[in-house]
């Protein structure tokens, strides 16, 4: 059961090797049709290779959703390339810490949250960072805006969900 719009504690972080069992029940959700959820070998592998690159959003405690990146050297790969070659099957042995390319692995968000933009959210905070660590969460769009119009472009807004003390 969804909670309802006053209830939501959305808080964009990184994935953790705990976080798995609810990556599959999305990715299970999301893709049974193709096979469902990766095995946790993969998911484990993702976090091992490029941690910083995995990135999530959870709700009151939960992923509902979660993007997942690998950092790579393009020129090697170009563009005629397969998902599962730069991608090397998804378990990242392609990842190049100094290549130059940020190249999108996944995205995927929980069916019951779909209406709340948080593939869009996860996506831009996926390009400004690579690593959160630097990250801010604001109110609204106006509010990345704003600190734009002044050379700061690590911000995200949580669009009308209420930044909260957990937000940080």
């Amino acid at each position: 059961n969804l909670p309802a719009a006053s209830e939501h504690r959305l808080r964009l972080r990184s994935l953790q090797a705990d976080d798995y069992a609810d990556i599959k029940g999305i990715m299970d959700r999301v893709y049974r049709t193709m096979g469902g959820g990766w095995p946790r070998k993969k998911f484990l592998v993702m976090l091992k290779t490029f941690g910083e690159g995995q990135i999530c959003i959870e709700d009151n405690g939960k992923v509902v959703a979660a993007a997942l990146a690998v950092v790579v050297d393009y020129k090697k790969f170009g563009d005629e390339h397969s998902y599962d070659e730069i991608t090397g099957d998804a378990y990242l042995t392609t990842h190049d810490p100094n290549g130059d390319v940020l190249y999108g692995v996944d995205v995927f968000v929980d069916p019951d949250y779909r209406d709340m933009r948080l593939g869009r959210r996860l996506y831009e905070a996926r390009k400004a960072n690579r690593k959160l660590d630097n990250l801010i969460v604001v109110e609204g769009y106006m509010d990345v805006v704003a600190l734009a119009c002044h050379g700061i472009t690590n911000a995200v807004a949580t669009l009308g969900t209420a930044t909260t003390p957990e937000h940080l």
